[in-house]
């Protein structure tokens, strides 16, 4: 059994040499070249948001995981990185079954991993100067589902927080539905912002759409490749 679960989470283990560098001192190498303009000219804006970008990570706990992990290898890294972002999604949905919005630090927590959630797909493509190809980008998109499901799940709390709209969630769900609706840019009508604080949500979260949907899919789906599980690569 124990073999079993241990092809089923981590694959086919191949040994491989440590890296040069751990994931904190990759992402210290990263602000460092940005700043030293080590791979590309970018200056003013350009050079203050992907420096900003790359700093961002080091606040949140994500790269402190992957660093714990690597000390095991890189196959444990990718199992952390996967338990984290399901944890990502299942704490909003949490909160919401159990009408846990008026816990402030269960919010607090909910809110600053959000944040980098947010912040954590943008890093990869403006401020990822030394980091290498990720080894599937199957995996990436996936992971980014993840992602767009947990900021739809977590907007869906913050909208249960109080009566910003029309009227109020009568179901744990009408608030998921909501969120879901809002996300699709969909709009059936049904519930719509009343309150400021309701418009700034639903306009948050459209922005957070178009910037997954429009940007970011589009930036993965081109680089996955079409070559099927049973394909094998042959030598020209």
């Amino acid at each position: 059994m124990n073999k079993i679960a241990r092809k089923l989470l981590l694959g086919n283990v191949v040994p491989t040499a440590k890296p040069d560098f751990n994931p904190i001192q990759k992402r210290i190498q990263n602000i460092k070249a940005i700043w030293n303009n080590d791979h590309q000219d970018d200056n003013g804006i350009e050079k203050i948001v992907r420096l900003f970008l790359s700093s961002s990570q080091l606040f949140f706990p994500g790269i402190y995981i992957k660093y714990l992990a690597a000390k095991k290898g890189s196959e444990y890294e990718d199992l952390a990185v996967d338990l984290y972002v399901l944890l990502k999604v299942a704490l909003p949905l949490i909160i919401i079954i159990n009408q846990w919005q008026t816990n402030q630090f269960l919010l607090g927590i909910m809110v600053y991993i959000m944040f980098e959630t947010i912040l954590y797909i943008p890093t990869l493509i403006f401020a990822s100067d030394l980091f290498s190809k990720p080894r599937s980008y199957k995996r990436s998109m996936l992971l980014l589902f993840f992602n767009y499901l947990e900021m739809v799940l977590a907007f869906a709390v913050l909208y249960s927080c109080d009566n910003y709209l029309n009227k109020p969630f009568h179901h744990w769900f009408d608030s998921i539905y909501f969120s879901t609706v809002t996300a699709s840019t969909i709009g059936f009508g049904d519930y719509y912002p009343v309150k400021t604080f309701g418009k700034f949500l639903v306009s948050s979260q459209s922005l957070l759409v178009l910037m997954y949907v429009v940007l970011f899919l589009n930036f993965f789906s081109t680089k996955i490749k079409s070559k099927g599980y049973f394909d094998q690569d042959t030598d020209v």
